[in-house]
């Protein structure tokens, strides 16, 4: 196994304990005041590079998904990813967001491993209430073209975002939309496409210790590619869909707090939508979060 499979996690955890301080203050001033237990949200679980919430927090999550393709896209074939993200909060309204990277295995049609692409984006905190628990936020961010094509990476894109979340109680709801614009071309290795995405969450901390979750995503192809294809990629890969459909989930998960700072998460989704040019089969996620 090559090591940065192993290292490259390592590194965004010691990066983040050697930037957070004792006293949780962002990095640039200003102090970020805790929520009551029962006001704090879970952070989203499925759609991991894509689905942000409106929170300014410092931590870092290690992420494990299996993700089986549908049968009429891409019979006999699945993919594991792990990965790691760092959220750094620079005041206590702008974050830096280190949102994708990792090691991806494919097997079935196409059978190879290697490297995803890196991204990372600024979040700022517009809004913030926290009688009402209503919290807004909008952000940027670029993926780099440093991931493997053997395993359908090394595409650019800009990624643009906004997020609400809103609290009742130990009820939590949230919202997340991104637009997606490919900058490496329409016919750059596998082709590109221009995506908008959403993203629902909710949860509800029946005890300090466990919360379920319910999740929503939905992907819809907004420019086609010249590749030819028909296929919606989702979240997992932009394959330069061509006349594709839209692609809608739905996940069932929870969160275990195993302490103030720890938690976690695991979710099983599955397609609410139905067509053959969606790649999307059902997936299992499973993460652990570690808030400074």
């Amino acid at each position: 196994m090559n090591a940065r499979f192993v290292v490259a996690p390592a590194l965004y955890l010691a990066l983040a304990a050697g930037i957070a301080s004792a006293d949780l203050k962002p990095i640039f001033g200003g102090t970020i005041e805790p929520l009551d237990a029962n006001a704090r949200f879970v952070m989203p679980v499925t759609a991991p590079y894509y689905n942000e919430n409106s929170f300014i927090t410092t931590d870092v999550r290690g992420w494990f998904v299996y993700h089986k393709f549908n049968s009429d896209a891409l019979p006999d074939s699945h993919a594991t990813d792990l990965a790691a993200q760092i959220r750094v909060a620079l005041t206590d309204r702008l974050q830096l967001v280190a949102y994708k990277d990792g090691y991806l295995d494919l097997n079935g049609a196409v059978k190879d491993s290697g490297w995803n692409d890196l991204a990372a984006g600024l979040k700022w905190q517009w809004y913030r209430d926290d009688k009402t628990q209503f919290f807004a936020a909008v952000g940027a961010g670029y993926e780099f073209r440093t991931g493997e094509s053997k395993v359908l990476q090394n595409d650019s894109e800009a990624r643009f975002w906004a997020s609400l979340d809103k609290g009742f109680g130990k009820f939590h709801t949230g919202l997340n939309i991104n637009y997606r614009a490919t900058t490496s071309g329409k016919n750059k290795d596998n082709g590109n496409s221009d995506i908008f995405s959403w993203h629902l969450h909710a949860d509800y901390r029946l005890t300090d210790w466990f919360s379920p979750v319910v999740e929503f995503n939905g992907y819809h192809v907004v420019s086609d590619s010249d590749s030819g294809i028909a296929l919606n990629g989702a979240d997992v890969l932009n394959l330069g869909a061509k006349d594709a459909d839209p692609t809608v989930t739905g996940a069932l998960g929870c969160e275990f707090r195993a302490g103030e700072n720890t938690a976690l998460r695991a979710a099983y989704e599955i397609p609410l939508s139905s067509n053959k040019s969606d790649l999307f089969g059902t997936r299992f996620t499973f993460s652990i979060i570690y808030t400074f």
